[in-house]
């Protein structure tokens, strides 16, 4: 365990596996102890499995493992008072709250033609966890992080779907693309507002991360033969995915000290996949 992060607690929602796993797990080994939560159940609208509380209890033990103390919990980020509850439980717990990583996401996505049913539950789940969840996030975690008189981090999980216009037509491209576009918008927002506390707020755009969200049957079908896939979608640098520890090590960065004065950012994690569109 280093001590970059020595003496200071991160919320990180989305943890039980994934990026929000290996944030948990990099910021553990960096000296900070975790809140954590997850939905650890399915969302119907969504096309893959969602992550289980086995692997919540194994993000735990993978904390642990780096020397580090968590206080993870089920709760669903769609729903404000689930987060809060988890949110004060955890500061209660250790005393104080500096990193807040609004990580939680998912891609509903389907090459098929859906119904109007279908595609508005697509649409609502995607901004549901993503933007309305994002701002969950934020709201239940910043009265701790001004009573705490110490600054701290705010770093949002966006996309490059948040930075450029790509993700179809159907709800759930559509619903995605524009929650990740909103993350930015509250993200700038916040970063002002939040500037007089030495409260520092960013997003992160990765490109194609190797978790769950991207390798799967409904996505690799969606991206190899959607108009918008294939070719287009590639990362001029000669790599298809990053892995998760690549944005972990991003978030890093911004959470720490020296990032002082970084805020208000949008920070790609992309491989060149933005400059390139």
């Amino acid at each position: 365990m280093s001590a970059r992060f020595e003496g200071r607690v991160a919320f990180i929602t989305g943890v039980a596996r994934g990026q929000g796993r290996s944030h948990a797990v990099r910021l553990a080994r960096d000296g900070a102890n975790i809140i954590g939560i997850d939905i650890c159940a399915d969302i119907p609208a969504n096309h893959y499995p969602m992550a289980s509380r086995d692997e919540l209890d194994e993000t735990v033990e993978l904390v642990e493992r780096e020397g580090a103390k968590i206080v993870a919990s089920v709760a669903d980020v769609r729903d404000f008072h689930q987060v809060k509850a988890a949110v004060d439980a955890g500061v209660a717990h250790f005393g104080r709250l500096d990193i807040v990583c609004a990580n939680a996401g998912i891609a509903p996505v389907a090459f098929r033609e859906l119904t109007l049913e279908e595609e508005l539950d697509q649409w609502r789940a995607a901004t549901g966890v993503i933007l309305d969840g994002s701002y969950h996030t934020a709201s239940a975690a910043i009265p701790h992080l001004i009573a705490g008189q110490r600054g701290g981090s705010i770093v949002f999980t966006s996309s490059t779907a948040g930075l450029k216009g790509f993700g179809g037509l159907q709800g759930g491209g559509l619903g995605y693309a524009a929650a990740k576009h909103g993350i930015v918008g509250l993200m700038r927002t916040l970063a002002n507002v939040l500037a007089p506390h030495s409260i520092r707020v960013n997003t992160v755009h990765p490109t194609a991360v190797r978790t769950m969200m991207a390798v799967n049957p409904a996505m690799t079908e969606f991206l190899e033969h959607y108009p918008e896939g294939g070719v287009h979608l590639q990362n001029p640098m000669p790599i298809d995915m990053i892995e998760p520890e690549d944005v972990s090590a991003a978030i890093a960065f911004l959470a720490s000290d020296e990032a002082k004065y970084v805020t208000g950012v949008t920070f790609p994690v992309d491989a060149g996949f933005c400059n390139k569109l």
